[in-house]
């Protein structure tokens, strides 16, 4: 069976259980379980704390996980991304107190608190900056009142946290975050049921991205109608009873539904309708 780990709470949870469950995985009915066999699928899900899932799967124990980028990295394991999966996304700022931190070259000599010593260590390296990186779990925007730290490294969503602590964001994002699936470097991508997880998440994306639109539409403005519904290969059309109309059918980006339905009814499609795709193969 193929062995993948998968978050078992936070935000990386929820909507991995979700996705996993729209490819037509069976999951966990209760937080509580921690392991469960899905025998249809040929797969065993591990459900495991997200900042240990690199390691296991670097060990080889487990064949994937889904983790976010920023654990994967701050792991230092032995184990690369190979699918992002657009959610749980955040960003990673130093702060400091308002007007004491111009640019990366600032930070030399500076102590940063931190909850992910790798990523700010790896990034300092990276831009060879001497600082010290001191790790606290959580609740970081305290280190500086505190005097633990002159800067903190950390997720940053709206930014009102850091406010509320009378800090601000210094310089560009340290790094961009999302969940994503990993397996152990060098492993074989070419495992059969690798492949096929993988197509199945993917599946899941392209759903979540497109919709399918309907219309009638007549004749004479059939290709200006095709030129703003495409589709990926070509549109389906097809002769309705009454003459000169003919019924469309595409796959459309979801954000841009409404726009599309908008032009359509200027050049005279009708009936426009658009409905929510499940899951499909490209």
């Amino acid at each position: 069976m193929l062995r993948i780990a998968v978050p078992n709470k936070g935000s990386l949870s929820g909507p991995a259980g979700e996705m996993l469950h729209e490819a037509g995985y069976r999951q966990r009915r209760e937080s509580k379980e921690l392991r469960i066999v899905d025998p249809a699928n040929e797969v065993e899900f591990f459900y495991l704390r997200p900042r240990d899932i690199a390691i296991y799967v670097a060990s080889g124990q487990l064949d994937i996980g889904i983790t976010g980028r920023d654990l994967l990295i701050d792991s230092g394991a032995d184990a690369e991304e190979i699918l992002p999966l657009g959610f749980a996304r955040s960003t990673f700022h130093y702060a400091t107190k308002p007007g004491t931190l111009g640019g990366l070259a600032d930070l030399k000599g500076k102590t940063i608190a931190t909850s992910y010593e790798g990523i700010v260590a790896g990034h300092l390296a990276d831009h060879g900056i001497d600082a010290s990186v001191v790790h606290l779990d959580g609740a970081v925007e305290t280190a500086i009142q505190l005097g633990v730290a002159q800067v903190i490294a950390d997720v940053v969503e709206t930014g009102t946290s850091l406010r509320n602590a009378g800090l601000e964001i210094a310089g560009e994002p340290i790094m961009k975050s999302e969940a994503v699936v990993i397996r152990r470097t060098g492993a074989d991508g070419e495992e059969p049921k690798v492949r096929q997880f993988l197509r199945r998440l993917q599946g899941v994306l392209v759903a979540r991205t497109y919709v399918m639109m309907d219309y009638d539409c007549r004749v004479e403005q059939l290709e200006k109608a095709v030129a703003l519904t495409p589709g990926l290969e070509s549109p389906t059309v097809s002769p309705l009873h009454n003459e000169g109309w003919v019924a469309v059918r595409a796959m459309v980006p979801a954000k841009e539904a409404q726009r599309i339905m908008d032009d359509l009814y200027d050049i005279g499609a009708r009936a426009i309708l658009t409905t929510a795709i499940h899951a499909c193969r490209l």
